[in-house]
């Protein structure tokens, strides 16, 4: 173990950085020294997994894993760092800087306990290591008290049935999850000062890689595979449980903590979830999984809205083909779908425009909402946890989402009118 800036000597070593050079998180070492004083040190990539059978590692509390583009190649190696970690009762935080969603996505998947962009935010660290220090009975008995508070909150006030909107991404990286989550949140925020905002619930139905908890920065609970499992059993208190609140306005059916096949659940099964969430909440918004499976029928005919979202490129094209062609011939209504353009061109790009049109034409759709390109504060806000009205509310990419919402809302009221 090598470190010019701490002092075993003198203190016993709390915590570790990992990385393939320290140096070059220069504002880590900073904060590093202001968060452990002399009580850290720095590991290497190969020299950590040695590292954790050794006594001196049983006094860790946690390693912070700092990772760059560079270190891509190295993801099974980084992720067998983290696994060692876990295993031996070490806590995990996640440094990264311009690291691609996809890599970051697999290294949470690993089991990282917090994660932090590079450059450091002021105190992010120390809040990170604020967070994984809590102990557990206190998250323990946090859980019965996020049950109490969405059992009486989700019940409905009246008998109207909750708005199924559907969110589909036709390729990776479309901003289906952005989608689903801003929606949501602007949903649960919509309306005049004085008026009940609407109750909205989020339905992350992709078993293997949803990412609705982490763009709230909520946990996975165990609850939610044991209501997947056994449906049939399923009641108001069951499915509350289940449920997490993302500041007391937004409740969240997470995906499971592990990776689970997308057949585990069935038509049966999602049909339930759907008419129990209706029941309770004026909005359902439901982030689906790219891929088509049984249920995505049952999905799409229970649907108020079914959002496809597609990017400008040969990809999403290609992959609407597919879908297109793959609904009609089960004769299933691809009508329904509602083409949503993401990182569309500007409005003053009359090439781009020209581009949409022809690629609507080609396709022999209309694409019907064309989302502006937000930038780095989508992924900012998503890393960070938190919705972009409270990160980057002047984004142009939160307003469209802002503007949509308080449509859905109007549309919704002239039909409660109506009835």
């Amino acid at each position: 173990m090598s470190n010019d800036t701490a002092h075993p000597e003198a203190s016993p070593i709390l915590a570790c950085t990992i990385s393939r050079d320290v140096q070059n998180f220069d504002l880590l070492i900073e904060d590093m020294e202001a968060a452990m004083g002399d009580a850290w040190g720095d590991l290497g990539f190969d020299e950590a997994l040695p590292f954790f059978e050794q006594p001196d590692a049983e006094m860790l509390e946690f390693v912070a894993l700092a990772v760059d583009s560079e270190d891509e190649d190295n993801l099974v190696m980084l992720g067998g760092i983290i696994t060692k970690a876990k295993s031996h009762g070490i806590k995990v935080i996640l440094i990264a800087e311009d690291v691609s969603p996809a890599a970051l996505h697999q290294l949470l998947r690993q089991g990282a306990d917090e994660f932090v962009p590079y450059p450091l935010p002021e105190n992010e660290l120390q809040s990170a290591i604020d967070r994984i220090r809590t102990p557990e009975p206190v998250a323990a008995q946090s859980q019965p008290a996020v049950a109490e508070s969405t059992g009486p909150k989700v019940k409905s006030a009246h008998n109207r049935e909750g708005v199924l909107v559907a969110i589909h991404g036709l390729a990776g990286g479309t901003g289906a999850t952005t989608l689903a989550v801003n929606l949501a949140w602007e949903l649960a925020n919509v309306g005049k000062k004085g008026e009940t905002p609407p109750r909205v619930c989020i339905l992350d139905f992709d078993l293997q890689f949803g990412s609705v908890s982490t763009f709230l920065d909520l946990p996975r609970r165990e609850a939610v595979f044991e209501l997947l499992s056994d449906t049939e059993s399923m009641d108001d208190d069951s499915f509350s449980q289940a449920l997490m609140s993302f500041e007391d306005k937004l409740f969240v059916l997470t995906a499971p903590a592990d990776m689970l096949p997308l057949d585990l659940i069935s038509s049966d099964d999602i049909t339930r979830l759907i008419d129990v969430a209706r029941h309770h909440f004026d909005y359902v918004i439901v982030d689906m999984p790219k891929t088509l499976v049984q249920w995505s029928e049952t999905v799409l005919n229970a649907a108020h809205v079914y959002f496809a979202t597609l990017e400008l490129d040969m990809r999403s094209a290609q992959n609407t083909l597919r879908l297109k062609r793959a609904l009609q011939a089960e004769d299933l209504p691809f009508e329904k779908l509602r083409f949503v353009l993401n990182r569309a061109p500007k409005f003053t790009d009359l090439n781009g425009k020209t581009r949409v049109k022809r690629m609507a034409d080609s396709l022999g759709i209309k694409i019907e909402l064309l989302l502006p390109d937000g930038g780095n504060a989508v992924t900012q806000a998503g890393d960070h946890g938190i919705p972009m009205a409270q990160s980057a509310a002047k984004n142009p990419l939160r307003k469209e989402i802002a503007k949509l919402a308080a449509s859905l809302h109007e549309l919704g009221q002239q039909d409660t009118e109506t009835a």
